[in-house]
């Protein structure tokens, strides 16, 4: 904005206010608050509102551009699914024998198997009882024994549907079941 003698201005870093009273280049010379007379590059100042700038400023808005600026782009709120098993929290079973027992001095191989697979139907029929629609079954990598007998396991139950789990969360040996409550097992 350009700067005339009579307007009212301020300083950029400092808080001097006053009225132009002469101009000569690029130096301006106003008269502060007090009644000083103090000299300003034109750079250092910034015109302040006056009424007469003021009422040119009104009357030559567009007032539909100005109402344009001010809304408030809403975005439409879409309704998201929320179905209450994807929030619940999901139980991790994890079937390694040393979660399971504390030696395995004296147990075979089929012995292993069968307490991890016992453990794992226990624990879906306690998922089932209680109507939590998840739970993760952690079995390993290993040969693939134990995930083969569980998924053997859980094709017995019409109520249950068994997928990988997340590999992010659990890696490459997991199992997660999701278990539907309105079938009958």
């Amino acid at each position: 904005m350009k700067i005339s003698i009579g307007d009212s201005v301020e300083t950029i870093d400092d808080n001097i206010k006053g009225v132009v009273n002469n101009i000569s280049g690029l130096v301006v010379t106003i008269e502060d608050e007090d009644g000083f007379e103090i000299q300003f590059e034109a750079h250092e100042l910034i015109v302040t509102s006056t009424d007469k700038r003021l009422k040119q400023a009104v009357i030559n808005t567009d007032i539909d551009t100005i109402k344009k600026e001010k809304e408030v782009i809403r975005r439409r709120h879409q309704a998201t699914a929320k179905p209450k098993h994807r929030h619940a929290p999901k139980i991790v079973v994890d079937l390694h024998i040393h979660h399971l027992t504390d030696s395995t001095k004296g147990m075979t191989n089929f012995d292993m198997l069968n307490l991890q697979v016992n453990t794992a139907r226990r624990r879906l029929e306690n998922a089932i009882t209680n109507r939590i629609p998840k739970i993760v079954f952690i079995h390993g990598v290993g040969e693939g024994v134990l995930r083969q007998e569980l998924e053997t396991l859980f094709r017995r139950y019409n109520n249950v549907q068994f997928y990988d789990a997340d590999y992010k969360t659990y890696g490459l040996g997991a199992t997660e079941v999701r278990i539907f409550q309105n079938i009958s097992p």
